[in-house]
């Protein structure tokens, strides 16, 4: 049985007081809450006070990148040995925007997804396409080389532990959302690349999440969905009382 895992992205967002501050809320929102995993994804500063404020809560905590080295002379970067320490659970690597931005490559991603597995961290591994790839009908392929590429060399046991979020990027930030049944077919897809690579039984108990600007409105459609099993929000998860509505669709 496969997880159903909510999860938030706060990209540049929130200092520490008002990380502390969406949290405590969050913390009393949730309470009670079952049958979902809640995940934040909170700036590297705020990692640490993150982790203390969720204490005796079922939220849980993500670093929104990381180095796969432990240490070196890679400045700026955070090692994955840093965020064991302060207790984060969950990793967000190889999102649309690191791609973008600072040019990751499928390879690059794949050595943080072996050294987050390495250091018992949770990868949540983001996949997707760009508009001009949907439209040009690529997004099939573009899918299955971030996927095949991006978990190249795991066993099954290891792939288990990984969490995929399928992100189109043209639907992020944008307004613009698949419908839940665009979103289930990709999906799909997305389940029979991880069964010719892992085997039907590994990638069955793999949760793969939609984060193409999931929100109050859409999240139930969506998590309806038979391979839809969470969700990667962004703006929707900046503030508690809308980020709860998002979290109690998925719960079971």
């Amino acid at each position: 049985m496969r997880k159903t895992i909510i999860a938030g992205n706060w990209k540049m967002n929130k200092t520490v007081a008002e990380t502390k501050a969406t949290l405590s809320e969050l913390k009393e929102l949730t309470n009670g809450v079952e049958g979902v995993e809640i995940v934040i994804g909170a700036p590297f500063t705020a990692l640490e006070s993150a982790v203390k404020t969720v204490e005796g809560s079922n939220v849980t905590i993500a670093a929104q990148n990381m180095h796969p080295k432990d240490s070196g002379a890679y400045t700026g970067e955070i090692s994955p040995v840093m965020l064991k320490e302060i207790g984060v659970k969950y990793v967000i690597l190889g999102h649309s925007e690191r791609r973008e931005y600072f040019h990751e490559s499928n390879a690059f991603i794949n050595e943080k997804v072996k050294a987050a597995l390495a250091h018992d961290l949770i990868p949540i591994l983001c996949i997707g396409e760009k508009l001009e790839e949907r439209e040009s009908g690529k997004t099939s392929e573009v899918n299955e080389k971030q996927i095949r590429e991006g978990l190249a060399g795991l066993t099954p046991e290891e792939a288990v532990k990984v969490v995929v979020a399928y992100e189109p990027v043209w639907a992020i930030g944008t307004g613009k959302t698949a419908t839940p049944e665009m979103a289930e077919e990709t999906h799909k897809e997305i389940r029979d690349v991880l069964i010719a690579m892992f085997g039907a039984e590994a990638a069955s108990e793999m949760t793969i999440q939609y984060g193409g600007s999931m929100n109050a409105k859409n999240a139930a459609e969506l998590l309806a969905m038979e391979n839809i099993d969470g969700g990667l929000v962004g703006g929707a998860s900046l503030d508690a009382p809308t980020f709860i509505q998002v979290i109690k669709a998925g719960a079971r």
